[in-house]
């Protein structure tokens, strides 16, 4: 079955807006990668309402930068500060990624990822805006089943795969970029497909074929899914 993201969703697409999240690291022994992550829970208010993120937000008139890549830039590293007081330096930015979502989505960013490294420092949130924070491991952040968005899910199984701490810092030459196409299976289930899945095209979630979606159990922001790519 799919999801009309065709001239009809085009239409009625809200505006995307440019925005920036910044994957804070610091290196942990017993961590399958060598790394934890910082992830942050949002208050019940606001876009991602409850859900458990990376730090970040939209790039604002004010950050600077030549192009859009390096204005993204300027906003992890007033995000990171602004959300958790954390001090990066943007030239230590190492571009994870590049997500746009899909053309029904309530609300729009296409949204840069960043890795950076965050060994010391103390961490500090508003209780507001930001009401939790945890360093995880990237598979012990998934094994949580936290409510989190489909971008950082698949960003926490990325960062598990990579292997150690220094192919994750060292980031990587080609960013992918992930444009993301829903679709719903006959028998019900909602589904995020990304290039490489053989229903990515047409939207239709059954056709057989390669895989590279997230089967969302229990709905968007739900704690149940399945990252498949084979």
């Amino acid at each position: 079955m799919s999801i009309d993201e065709g001239d009809g969703a085009r239409q009625k697409a809200r505006k995307s807006r440019p925005a920036a999240t910044v994957i804070l690291t610091r290196l942990a022994e017993d961590s399958a990668c060598g790394l934890e992550v910082l992830l942050l829970r949002r208050s019940n208010v606001g876009a991602f309402a409850g859900m458990w993120v990376f730090p970040g937000g939209r790039v604002d008139d004010a950050d600077e930068g030549h192009d859009d890549v390096t204005r993204a830039m300027s906003a992890a590293v007033r995000e990171a500060h602004e959300e958790v007081s954390a001090r990066v330096d943007r030239a230590a930015l190492v571009p994870w990624s590049h997500w746009t979502p899909p053309l029904s989505a309530p609300t729009r960013f296409t949204t840069w990822f960043f890795v950076a490294t965050h060994d010391t420092g103390e961490i500090t949130i508003d209780n507001r805006e930001i009401v939790d924070f945890r360093w995880l491991a990237p598979d012990r952040a998934l094994a949580a089943a936290l409510p989190m968005a489909p971008p950082t899910i698949v960003t926490l199984h990325e960062l598990h795969e990579a292997g150690d701490h220094l192919s994750i810092r060292r980031g990587r030459s080609n960013p992918p970029a992930y444009v993301t196409r829903p679709g719903r299976t006959g028998d019900g289930q909602d589904v995020m497909m990304w290039t490489g899945d053989a229903g990515y095209e047409s939207g239709d979630a059954d056709l057989p074929g390669s895989r590279n979606r997230l089967v969302m159990l229990n709905g968007f922001g739900g704690t149940e899914w399945i990252y498949v790519r084979a």
